[in-house]
């Protein structure tokens, strides 16, 4: 069997997700979309790894897949294929064949998203399904002091949703925010997220940075003495890059 990598890109506004947990059989899924291309290319029911299960409505730059297949078709016809079946707001940009051991998911190394803000005047009718609005600029020096505080080794059970998982424990090594007259962007890196980790720590550092709440909320959340800020709007968030 031959291991396929490939780099994906994907407009998320319209999938459950990559793909749903559970009991829930909902097909609309960017995994799912993937399979029925390889089932139609090769007769396989294959299963498929990503860099990062990206949540409802989250976009991405840049996703690492990777499937088993016995298919004997060139990289270069694989590729030519998946694009030609997949619906237009998904793109493989990327195709390689990698050693049988490589797993897209438990080999990344860092996984980095990046969250877009539109303050504008006017916000573009052409980006609304990329960027979150926001009426009043946030401070983003405050906001740059409240993501200090989360840099490094910590629990992020508190800044998540999640209800059952081996370990809570993540490394966040950066949090980058850039401003300009048109937007603020935050870019976040870490070992790996918890769900709705990134839009809990946007949404409470967009919260802070428009004096709502304190700057030292990020820190008493990680002690578990404040709730984070509800996740931010999923439209904004795009998954940057994964590093191995």
């Amino acid at each position: 069997m031959r291991n396929i990598k490939l780099i994906l890109e994907y407009d998320g506004s319209r999938y459950n997700g990559w793909q749903r947990l559970g009991k829930d059989d909902n097909t609309n899924t960017l995994e799912n979309k993937l399979s029925e291309v390889i089932k139609k290319m090769s007769g396989e029911d294959a299963t498929l790894y990503c860099g990062c299960r990206t949540e409802t409505g989250v976009h991405a730059h840049y996703q690492v897949v990777n499937f088993k297949t016995a298919s004997p078709l060139k990289l270069y016809e694989i590729k030519n294929y998946f694009n030609r079946y997949l619906p237009m707001d998904i793109a493989v940009l990327e195709i390689e064949e990698m050693p049988e051991r490589f797993h897209a998911a438990l080999n990344a190394k860092a996984i980095t998203y990046m969250y877009r803000i539109c303050i504008s005047q006017v916000p573009s009718v052409f980006e609304r399904k990329y960027v979150y609005y926001s009426f009043k600029k946030p401070d983003v020096d405050k906001m740059k002091i409240a993501a200090n505080h989360l840099l490094g080794t910590h629990d992020f059970k508190y800044f998540s949703s999640v209800k059952k998982a081996k370990s809570t424990t993540k490394n966040i090594s950066s949090i980058e925010i850039y401003s300009d007259e048109e937007e603020i962007q935050i870019s976040i890196t870490a070992n790996g997220f918890l769900h709705n980790m990134v839009r809990m720590i946007v949404q409470t550092l967009i919260d802070i940075g428009l004096s709502n709440r304190p700057i030292e909320d990020t820190k008493r959340i990680l002690e578990g003495k404040e709730t984070a800020s509800t996740p931010a709007k999923a439209q904004g968030l795009f998954l940057e890059h994964i590093q191995y």
